[in-house]
């Protein structure tokens, strides 16, 4: 599966700059397009057949957000990139999944790209990127695959909930940001419980070998987590400084809002990634603790038939004269004191609380 993974991401080697070569492993057979167009008044929700259908909606004076899934589907990417005018490095990036998130500011749109997460029914974090660009009145957004975190947002624009039908485009992108960071506090949650469960299991004592695996795929996702979440900060904050008619200054409160939020979930990614180096260190120490016990028992067992032994090993010698051979108690007396031996040294053990 590695080697499946390198092929795609490399597959781009050698070609120019701006090649739109899809570097992912998501293919859909049909490219899904759907198209909110509003305003105050109304708002029109379709899906749209063919990429040319997209094409009416950019020079209109409503709001449109049209977002697409299947990013596998390049040839209808360029359509559309050539129609909206997007510079051909900004259509490589959409179809190059492993993006760092970050946004590029072009004459007359903004191109940004982030990492949506969510868990699926096994709960396994999914990791998928998503690319928006921003004009003056519509939004693109371009996804890897069906799926995504955007229905709370598709719910307000057709119903006309809150003030998204009054403002503009910059903040149907904040509204759509703002729902996927929205769903990073769910993941943290579950990474939070994940981390509480592996805490009981180990203070228990009910360590089984898989829980190291489990510790360290742990430490897998909160790493991926942290690497999609970090760079979205810079985001954030230059979408906040941006001098740009595309952003309105009555907005740019909002999205310090979303800065805010990540801000909070950067610092508990922290705080859990503290928490799952110290239960490793817990873990190391457990094994270390049952091992130090097992090493104790031996330990007091072989203190205890260290004399037995000694006493065993003198009178099994081959000597012809040993004058208590011939007494005629020397068995039942040796036995006697291997006995009291054995019992002394185990009340000595039990006083010093080394049993």
């Amino acid at each position: 599966m590695g080697k499946l993974k390198g092929k795609k991401r490399y597959k781009k080697l050698g070609l120019a700059p701006g090649s739109v070569i899809y570097t992912g492993d998501k293919s859909s057979k049909k490219l899904f397009i759907e198209a909110f167009d509003y305003n105050i008044e109304q708002c029109i929700d379709k899906e749209l057949n063919n990429v040319e259908d997209i094409f009416e909606f950019k020079h209109i004076d409503t709001i449109t957000w049209i977002n697409l899934n299947g990013l596998n589907h390049v040839n209808e990417i360029e359509k559309i990139g050539n129609h909206f005018n997007l510079h051909p490095l900004v259509l490589e990036d959409i179809v190059s999944i492993s993006q760092r998130p970050k946004i590029d500011e072009y004459d007359d749109y903004l191109f940004v790209v982030l990492k949506m997460l969510y868990q699926d029914e096994n709960e396994t974090i999914i990791s998928e990127q998503v690319s928006f660009v921003l004009g003056k009145n519509y939004v693109l957004s371009f996804q890897e695959a069906d799926g995504d975190v955007f229905d709370t947002v598709r719910d307000r624009i057709r119903h006309g909930k809150g003030r998204v039908r009054t403002m503009q485009a910059d903040y149907l992108l904040y509204i759509l940001m703002d729902a996927i960071v929205d769903h990073y506090f769910s993941i943290i949650e579950s990474l939070g419980e994940k981390i509480e469960d592996y805490e009981s299991r180990i203070f228990s004592g009910h360590v089984d070998k898989s829980i190291n695996k489990d510790i360290q795929d742990l430490k897998r996702e909160v790493l991926r987590v942290r690497r999609a979440i970090f760079p979205l900060r810079e985001v954030i904050s230059r979408i906040e400084k941006h001098e740009s008619p595309l952003i309105l200054d009555k907005t740019k409160t909002f999205y310090r809002d979303i800065y805010d939020h990540l801000i909070q979930v950067s610092e508990n990614i922290d705080i859990y990634r503290e928490m799952i180096w110290s239960l490793m260190d817990m873990y190391m120490t457990t094994i270390s603790n049952r091992m130090n016990e097992v090493m104790k028992v031996l330990t007091i067992m072989a203190s205890i038939f260290i004399p037995l032994t000694f006493i065993a090993g003198i009178y099994g010698m081959n000597f012809d004269y040993m004058p208590e051979l011939h007494y005629k108690y020397s068995y039942f007396i040796l036995w006697g004191v291997m006995i009291v031996l054995f019992i002394g040294m185990l009340y000595y053990f039990k006083r010093k609380k080394w049993l």
